[in-house]
């Protein structure tokens, strides 16, 4: 069995355990971590977790980073300038994390999303160098 169908195994056991009520909501946050080398193939299955997430009774929804960035700064006013000195960027990431925000929150209204649902986080390695993934999840 590879590593990716024995991180799908272990999804899929752990989020079949029944939620306890009272839970806040960090202590419902779950990491499945795997090596970096893996990445297409964890992509390939994410229909793997999706499926386990539904079997043991809780609707899915993910949500993609990946490419959230590259759309963030596209859209901002001096998008070129921030290209040709990316070193300027840093004074501008707390509204990237804001963008973050806002984007999250559009997407679990459209998906209706309740508090027996899973919500996927997606291409989280797209973060590094301009978030940390801790911040990320705690907004």
């Amino acid at each position: 069995m590879s590593r990716v169908k024995r991180l799908v195994h272990s999804y899929g056991k752990f989020i079949a355990i029944p939620w306890r009520d009272d839970a806040a909501a960090a202590q419902r946050v779950v990491f499945c971590v795997y090596n970096e080398k893996e990445e297409l193939a964890l992509r390939a299955k994410v229909d793997e977790f999706e499926l386990a997430t539904k079997e043991a009774g809780h609707e899915w929804a993910l949500f993609d980073l990946t490419d959230t960035f590259a759309i963030w700064l596209s859209g901002q006013r001096y998008a070129k300038k921030y290209f040709a000195q990316p070193h300027l960027l840093h004074t501008l990431l707390p509204k990237y994390l804001d963008f973050l925000k806002q984007e999250f929150s559009r997407f679990v209204q459209t998906k209706g999303q309740d508090e027996n649902a899973v919500v996927a986080l997606m291409g989280v390695g797209s973060l590094f160098g301009l978030l940390k993934v801790k911040n990320v999840v705690d907004q």
